[in-house]
């Protein structure tokens, strides 16, 4: 192998830069090649592909976002867009892929695979929601976000004796809003996964005032209640209807909060440069051992290699542990 590419796909995470160095560095010192394609599937299909050297992949480790750029592309869901970007691929002389995206992402790597590209996936997505590893790049950093808003909104919450319904991200997976909700001591948790009343919620708010409480913290993942519409209102988003029917039933002063895209921004802590430097490095390493068509994963602190079929055949849940602490400590 002489030659291999290397694509951010999907939606962006701290610490995909970490990854993409980590890629082109550990690739550079075996003699690679290394190939960067911009906007992801996108960019292979319209050979939007440049060199990488270990230059261009300085300074940035620090830096949330991705510098290949990630877009969206239907086209590629089709037949005559992969053939294009094979055809793109082989031109470059392209032996080995390295795709760092969340489970869409690997479904087109998937795709590739078939078609006789060598790709290896590194899970990277604020929803932590991908099987064959115990955590995604960008979630530490992406939970650090939202359990620092919720401290902030605490503080006037408290001072204005107000219940707040924070949303965070999360269409279908409720990591996210479990962990920050249970690292900020949120009063209620809710998450596409459990099937919670709402006016349960309410009757702990109620008796929470009774036994003097003032104020209430309610974490809200987006796709609670049905999956959110992209380009939606405010008003349609799930934070504002929990906060709505709390408001209506428990006639406390209630406000939303919808942290939105800021959760996929900023530096990236020093756990996910850890994890993505980790990941990217493994990633080269598989390849040049002839190993393929897998995604890297950390498990038990341990670096493994899943089979792609098995990771998006096996999708992680939300731990029971966690939704029983939520509960009871609460």
């Amino acid at each position: 192998m002489r030659t291999i590419a290397v694509i951010t796909s999907g939606g962006d995470a701290p610490g995909m830069n970490a990854a993409v160095r980590a890629v082109t560095r550990m690739a550079l010192f075996h003699g690679l090649k290394v190939i960067g394609i911009r906007r992801g599937y996108f960019g292979m299909i319209h050979n939007d592909m440049f060199e990488l050297y270990s230059g261009s992949v300085g300074d940035i480790i620090h830096r949330g976002g991705t510098i290949l750029k990630t877009a969206r592309s239907p086209e590629f869901k089709t037949p005559e867009g992969r053939a294009t970007a094979l055809e793109n691929l082989r031109a470059h002389g392209i032996e080995g892929l390295v795709v760092i995206g969340g489970d869409g992402s690997f479904r087109g790597a998937l795709e590739l695979e078939k078609l006789g590209v060598n790709t290896v996936c590194i899970p990277c997505t604020i929803d932590n929601d991908i099987g064959g590893t115990d955590q995604t790049i960008g979630f530490d950093t992406a939970v650090n976000t939202a359990v620092d808003a919720i401290n902030k909104i605490r503080d006037t919450a408290t001072s204005h004796e107000r219940t707040f319904v924070i949303e965070v991200m999360g269409r279908n997976a409720g990591f996210l809003a479990l962990h920050a909700g249970l690292a900020g001591g949120a009063e209620s948790i809710l998450i596409p996964e459990v099937d919670t009343n709402l006016d349960d919620v309410c009757r702990r708010i109620m008796d929470g005032h009774i036994r003097g409480k003032s104020h209430s913290i309610i974490v809200v993942a987006e796709g609670f209640g049905g999956e959110p519409v992209a380009g939606r209102d405010a008003e349609e988003s799930a934070g504002f209807k929990v906060c709505k029917y709390i408001r209506q039933k428990t006639g406390f002063d209630t406000r939303v909060t919808i942290l939105g895209h800021i959760q996929r921004g900023g530096y990236p802590t020093v756990v996910d440069r850890i994890l993505a430097t980790r990941l990217g490095a493994r990633a080269v390493e598989a390849l040049l051992e002839g190993e393929h068509g897998v995604v890297v994963g950390m498990q038990n602190n341990e670096l493994t290699l899943t089979p792609i079929e098995e990771v998006l055949a096996n999708k992680k849940t939300v731990s029971d542990e966690f939704c029983r602490l939520a509960n009871i400590l609460a």
